[in-house]
This record gives C-alpha cells, sequence and structure tokens, in this order.
C-alpha cells in the first residue's frame, strides 16, 4: 500500500518594503524599509506639555559634568600629549605641537563677526508632544518636560516623570508611530501589514526585551518582528561571517565576537562612555585655550549641538597635522544674530578622540561601569523561562540516575553519597552554578579604572572558545558606531591592538566600517 503524501510546506517569502527595520539609540533613531538605501534619521527624543504646577524634568543632550577629579584629569591630557610628542610624522620627522597658552592668546583676541540679524525663529507648540527634529528649534521657556526613552544604551528608568519602563515604552511607541507617519507615510492602522526587524544591544535585558515585543506586535500592531542583536546585524551588513565588533555610539561603546550570526556570550561587553563623552572632552579642551564662545553651555540645547559638530569636524588622528590651525564656525541660534567665530585649535583635535585609549579623560562625565550579559533572573510571567528550564534539567537528570544507582548496588551509593547528608534537590547542579565569582565571564578592572577601548577588544577575543576562533577575531575587527567616525584613528586601533596580539595570533585584517 503506497504511503499517502504529505505536503511539504512552502517558505513564505515577504517584499522587502514590507518590512520596517528599527535601530533605536541613545541620541538617534534609526527606522526604515528594508529596501531604502539609507534609513530615516531623527532625534530620538519626546517632549511633553508639562501640568500647571507639574515637575520640571529635562533630559540633557549631553552627559553632564563632574568636576571633582579634574587633576586625574589634567594628568591624563598630559599623558597623551607627551605620547603625541613623541610620536613621528610619516616623512619620519618628529611631531612638533604649539603651547595651549598660545593658542589662547589668539583665541581671546578673536572677536564674532555679524552674518545676519536673526537666525530665524522658535517653532510655537500647538498640542501637547513635539517629537524628534522639532525639540532642538523650541524655545526652552515653553512648559515641556524633555525626555529621552534611551540613555547608555538601555531603558533610561530614574525616578522623576517619565521614568517608569511604562512611560518609556510609551514614549517609544509614540515617537515610533510619528516617524512612520512623518517620514514614511505609514499610518498605524497600516501596520498589520507590516512586519518589523528590531535591533537591539548584545548586552541586553530580557524583561525590556519582553516589553519591546509588546509594544511591536500588541500595541503598534505589526503582524510579526523579529530581533537581532546590533553586532549580529554588522557582520550581515558588511558581508562579514565572523569578526570582532567594534560599535562605538552616542553613549555608550560595546565589544563582542560574532561568528555565523551568533554573538559568543561570554565575550560581550558594554563600556558607558561614547561619542558624546568625547564631545565633552573636546569642549573641556577648548575652554582650557580660550574658546572665544564665553556663553557656550552644554546645557544648552543648541550649543550642545553645535559642539558636536565641531567635535566631527575638527577632530582627527592625523599625526601629520602639526601646530596651531585656524577654524571657523557659525553659531546660529533664533532671535538672536548669526555669529562667526575664528578659533585656533591644536592637539586639542587630536587628544579629545585618542580619549577613547586614555579613558581617564572621561572621568570629566562620571564614574564609568563595564557590563556584561547576565543570566537571566527569571521572568515570573513566562512559566518556562531560563530557571524553570534549568530546574527541570536538575530533576530529570536526578530521575536517571536514581535506576542506574539501583543496579550497581548499595556500595556505589555509599561511594555516591560520600557520607554527606545533603538535599536531593541538590545532588545535581549546573556547571555555571558551582562556577567561581571570578569567572571567564568577567573582564578584569581594576577598582576606580576605567576599561580602554583597545583593552576591551583584547579581553574580548581572549574569551572566545577555542585558539582558532582568536586566530580569526584578531584577523577581523570590524569598527562600527558614529562615535569614532575620526579619520585615522582606525590605524591608531590596529596600531595599540597589533603591540598587544599573542605572537601565535598574528597576521590579518583589519576593517573600518
Amino acid at each position: 500500500m503506497p504511503l499517502p503524501m504529505i505536503a511539504t510546506p512552502q517558505p513564505e517569502f515577504y517584499h522587502s518594503k514590507s518590512i520596517i527595520v528599527i535601530h533605536p539609540g541613545s541620541l538617534n533613531l534609526r527606522i526604515g524599509r528594508a529596501s531604502d538605501l539609507n534609513p530615516i534619521t531623527v532625534l530620538h527624543a519626546i517632549a511633553r506639555r508639562r501640568y500647571p504646577y507639574g515637575e520640571v524634568y529635562r533630559d540633557s543632550f549631553l552627559p553632564p559634568r563632574v568636576d571633582n577629579q579634574s587633576q586625574e584629569i589634567e594628568e591624563a591630557r598630559l599623558s597623551v600629549s607627551h605620547t603625541l610628542q613623541s610620536c613621528l610624522q610619516s616623512d619620519g620627522r618628529r611631531r612638533y605641537a604649539t603651547p595651549p597658552q598660545q593658542i589662547a592668546a589668539f583665541n581671546r583676541r578673536s572677536h564674532a563677526e555679524v552674518l545676519a540679524n536673526s537666525g530665524g525663529e522658535w517653532i510655537k507648540p500647538e498640542g501637547d508632544i513635539v517629537i524628534g527634529n522639532d525639540i532642538l528649534r523650541m524655545n526652552i521657556d515653553e512648559h515641556f518636560n524633555i525626555h529621552f526613552p534611551y540613555r547608555r544604551g538601555d531603558f533610561n528608568i530614574h525616578t522623576g516623570p517619565g521614568g517608569s519602563i511604562t512611560s518609556i515604552v510609551a514614549d517609544l511607541e509614540a515617537i515610533w508611530i510619528y516617524v512612520l507617519q512623518t517620514y514614511l507615510n505609514i499610518e498605524k492602522k497600516e501596520l498589520p501589514n507590516y512586519k518589523a526587524v528590531l535591533i537591539i544591544p548584545d548586552v541586553y535585558n530580557r524583561t525590556h526585551l519582553r516589553e519591546l515585543v509588546t509594544l511591536l506586535l500588541i500595541n503598534m500592531g505589526f503582524s510579526g518582528c523579529f530581533l537581532v542583536q546590533d553586532h549580529v546585524a554588522a557582520t550581515f551588513g558588511s558581508g562579514l561571517s565572523y569578526a570582532c565588533v567594534v560599535d562605538v555610539g552616542d553613549q555608550k561603546t560595546s565589544v563582542s565576537c560574532v561568528e555565523d550570526g551568533i554573538c559568543h556570550p561570554n565575550t560581550r561587553v558594554r563600556l558607558d562612555y561614547g561619542g558624546a563623552d568625547i564631545t565633552q572632552v573636546f569642549y573641556w579642551l577648548l575652554q582650557k585655550c580660550a574658546f572665544p564662545y564665553k556663553t557656550c553651555s552644554d546645557a544648552n540645547k543648541l550649543d550642545t549641538m553645535l559642539l558636536r559638530k565641531l567635535k566631527e569636524d575638527f577632530c582627527h588622528v592625523n599625526l601629520d597635522i602639526c601646530g596651531s590651525l585656524e577654524k571657523t564656525f557659525i553659531l546660529k541660534q533664533p532671535q538672536k544674530p548669526v555669529l562667526q567665530y575664528t578659533i585656533q585649535v591644536g592637539d586639542e583635535c587630536i587628544v579629545a578622540p585618542l580619549s577613547l585609549f586614555s579613558p581617564e579623560l572621561f572621568g570629566i562625565t562620571g564614574s564609568k561601569t563595564v557590563c556584561t550579559q547576565k543570566r537571566s533572573t527569571g521572568d515570573p510571567e513566562d512559566p518556562h523561562d531560563e530557571n524553570y528550564l534549568r530546574e527541570t534539567r536538575r530533576k530529570g537528570m536526578k530521575e536517571n540516575l536514581e535506576p542506574s544507582a539501583d543496579l550497581l548496588g548499595d556500595p556505589y551509593l555509599e561511594q555516591a553519597g560520600g557520607g554527606n547528608n545533603v538535599n536531593d534537590d541538590d545532588i545535581v547542579v549546573d556547571a555555571i552554578d558551582i562556577a567561581p565569582a571570578n569567572s571567564d565571564r568577567d573582564f578584569i578592572v581594576n577598582p576606580g579604572q576605567i576599561l580602554g577601548l583597545d583593552q576591551a577588544v583584547l579581553q574580548s577575543i581572549d574569551r572566545c572558545p577555542n585558539e582558532d576562533l582568536k586566530r580569526k577575531m584578531y584577523g577581523c575587527i570590524l569598527v562600527v558606531g558614529g562615535g569614532m567616525k575620526f579619520s585615522g584613528i582606525g590605524t591608531w586601533l590596529q596600531n595599540r591592538i597589533s603591540l598587544q596580539i599573542p605572537y601565535l595570533y598574528r597576521a590579518g585584517s583589519f576593517l573600518m566600517w
């Protein structure tokens, strides 16, 4: 009798235009269709009208400065400056630097030139919510609270207004729906026709992921969603099957080793500094050189965007550029004259990016932490979470052990028991449960020390499970993220790592993306 034919399920294909890719960041939100060449980039923030007599709350656009470590920061600056003085140019000549006092003398004589009478007008909010780049053109005197849903690459949870997970998810929903409607012309009622790909951090909190999936599927109404770790997405986008990924964002830096779409858990590390901290270091260096824009404040949102632009335009790691250079920038703010300043800058433009390798300079924005992927603490709403599966495995192994012991007889039981009176639930334990407190998962950081970028890369690769994978990772390091887009910094990172790579793993390539 012939066997009945079993229908083979056919794979379901989706058009790329029906897939929305969402990449939330601490500063910017990048979103677009999978078919788009470039995503839409908007400020990932929301301003909500404040209730009468309500508490004032405004998230800062730059990490606030801490001025109680000035001596340590100055010592770190001098150390980087001395390192630069010992370097050679590409033609073999020694570098030279202009003293900051000479640069400061020029900047004190610099005066603003008026280019126009007004830089425009402030926008007048009509509703109770302002989202995205419009927040920058909103007068600070308006009765609005400003919230950034993400901080340091994670949910911006705090005790002030809008600091709960529920409030953060509501802010994310409002921002994402607004961007979809305004920039992609997709209404909320049309979202059941779309599927979402959400880019998540490599070091994540499972509780937060559950809230994000609920947001996408239930609140927003996508027909399906798929979560991709950012480092896996980076290797996919660059066409690599494996790489040690270095992602320098605005407020966090993360490193991990990815192989065949798998981000190895032991290699993941997140450092609480990024491009915004480099901006604060650069602003501090400019102030030491008598920055002529005297009323500049890192608490003013327009001034923070100006400082970011100055960092992006002026900073580099080109050792062939020596001495002082004259630069100009334009200050344009609503209801104020448009001004142009001419300033001199020197090695300050190199010292600021190199703070990634001398992270003591980041003490200007407070203490920093090193985060690694932790085991899930369990989800009370998930009956089949990691803890349940682990405990079920223990009991299953215990039940399989008892029949074997019966076959071997009493001497085996005495030997297995060892005369110790232990609880039955503790007979079989996972290796991870009895691992020492300082296991291979822990990154080595001395008390009070901040882990530099090169050290983070070396320690991440050193935690790969085998020697062959370590060799592959040393041979392919992928740098992504907008916080490290400085000319020449890729070569500097390559040289720093090359000097410390064990001889067994030398040779390979280095990618800057």
